[in-house]
């Protein structure tokens, strides 16, 4: 079957939707469920997944493009869980997205703003994490060891490090991801070439356990689809399962241009005043620009699509990472910000939302849909396991998961994708398909162009996100497929380069 999903493909599954009884019905096209439909796919099970507005338009698209491997969790104790992130680093790094993910050099300066016992209990983390990665099997020679470097090597690793304190550095390595939007596109994606149907601009209504109301937005038209339901709905889950409370948590970034950071080659973090085992870091991103992140704040009664930023969280960010520069970033630095709502599962005992695990709860109770809730990006593949497992109990089938080796559409060795006869830019975000991102470029050389110097994007990559990546409209193209969006000042050249990708893929495909 075709890896493709279009607007062709969502008209004719919305058809089956409307006729053919599933084995699998997954509401909500974040990470989770798409892994969920894909793990349902790969055990040969008749699923479809059901989004209300577009794949990744929700919290999925915001977060740090980390792929963690649990050092976070070390520091506070949770070794449970960082075993857990260390194992799914190791499946997403190594055989399900090589190409959508990469080694990233993480640097904790020692000087004046790292206090001695965090520092201490930092690297003590760093020795734990590496022993995780051991028992993970993730090889060194893709993530080395964790050493203690002179500043002299720390500067060389992020220019713009203050310097008067600066006594050294500690080194870790993780994982980065390429694009989060990209990672879910391409999990939904490997799902329908396994036969899956994806369909979005589609609500559900009504979540029973075996049944679903939908409503086509596109036309206003409802259907009851029938297969066993999972609500992967995210921050929404709370909606569909009223034993279920979430308790949304903002995670801020800011975008700033890595020039303003003298060209840093290492993620760098700066501890948080006053909250033990908290950091801000700045991210490289391979397209000249550099994420600052991360706040967590309890937040209520906010856009969960796209929350925004307030001044305060601005600051924050700012003032923080400042305490480890040289230059001090200001206002007039940022060219972007964004903001997500972690879908948190806690009790009312609990105090900040920075102090709760990430662990995930499945919610199996006889007569209501399966509910996957929690968890993080990095282990989104174990959470659709858990789901898939206990819809299995439900009908009776006996299918083992295998989704911890399936490569995801694009993926290859790196060693293969070195080879790729593909701009390297192209291949780092499409794998093995940038040939015909490539292809599609040389047969419209007006989709050739990026959409601005400042902005490597061009049409083509829009292109490939019609024909092949379900992309229905300008917002889909220049927030998700491609992320345009996180530079302010080039969103008007990349919405108006994406209504020219809309108009050809129109015209190659007449509706």
């Amino acid at each position: 079957m075709t890896t493709s999903i279009n607007a062709a493909t969502r008209a004719a599954a919305l058809d089956r939707l409307a006729s053919t009884p599933y084995d699998v019905i997954v509401v909500g096209g974040g990470i989770t469920g798409a892994g969920v439909v894909l793990d349902a796919a790969s055990r040969g099970l008749r699923a479809a997944l059901i989004e209300r507005v577009d794949l990744a338009a929700g919290t999925s698209r915001w977060s740090s493009k980390l792929v963690h491997g649990g050092l976070r969790y070390l520091v506070k104790g949770d070794v449970a869980i960082a075993w857990e992130s260390a194992r799914e680093r190791h499946h997403l790094m190594t055989a399900i997205a090589p190409h959508l993910t990469r080694p990233a050099a993480n640097l904790f300066p020692l000087g004046d703003a790292t206090p001695a016992a965090m520092g201490a209990a930092a690297e003590a983390g760093m020795r734990v994490a590496d022993t995780l990665r051991t028992l993970a099997g993730t090889p060194r020679r893709l993530l080395p060891r964790p050493s203690r470097i002179s500043a002299a090597e720390a500067l060389a690793l992020v220019p713009d490090l203050r310097r008067d304190d600066l006594r050294g550095a500690l080194l870790h390595w993780d994982g980065q991801l390429e694009d989060d939007a990209r990672l879910v596109t391409a999990v939904a994606r490997t799902a329908a070439g396994l036969g899956a149907d994806i369909v979005t601009r589609c609500s559900a209504l009504e979540l029973g356990d075996r049944s679903v109301l939908l409503r086509d937005e596109l036309t206003g038209a409802t259907l009851e689809a029938h297969g066993h339901v999972v609500n992967a709905t995210g921050v929404w889950a709370g909606e569909h399962e009223p034993g279920l409370t979430i308790h949304p948590s903002r995670g801020s970034h800011l975008v700033v241009r890595a020039s303003s950071l003298g060209g840093p080659r290492a993620v760098v973090y700066a501890p948080v005043v006053g909250a033990f085992g908290r950091s801000v870091f700045a991210i490289p991103q391979p397209d000249g620009l550099v994420l600052l992140g991360l706040t967590d704040v309890p937040t209520a009664d906010v856009d969960p699509v796209a929350p925004a930023v307030p001044d305060e969280d601005v600051r924050f960010l700012l003032d923080t990472i400042n305490r480890v520069l040289e230059r001090p970033l200001g206002a007039g630095d940022v060219v972007g910000r964004f903001a997500g709502l972690r879908p948190l599962v806690r009790g009312p005992a609990v105090g900040e939302s920075a102090d709760v695990s990430r662990r995930h709860l499945l919610i199996d109770e006889p007569g209501r849909p399966v509910t996957i809730a929690g968890g993080k990006l990095t282990t989104y593949r174990q959470m659709a396991q858990d789901a898939i497992d206990a819809v299995c109990r439900r009908a009776g089938i006996a299918t083992e998961c295998r989704t911890s080796t399936l490569p995801l559409v694009g993926a290859a060795a790196r060693e293969a994708l070195a080879r790729v006869p593909a701009p390297p830019r192209l291949v780092r975000r499409y794998g093995t398909e940038a040939v015909d991102v490539s292809w599609l470029a040389s047969m419209h050389p007006d989709l050739a162009v990026p959409v601005n110097d400042s902005c490597p994007t061009i049409g083509a990559e829009m292109l490939f996100g019609v024909l092949h990546e379900g992309a229905l409209t300008v917002e889909d193209l220049v927030e998700r497929r491609t992320r345009v969006s996180f530079d302010e000042l080039a969103l008007p050249s990349g919405r108006r380069l994406a209504e020219r990708a809309l108009a050809v893929a129109d015209a190659l495909h007449p509706s």
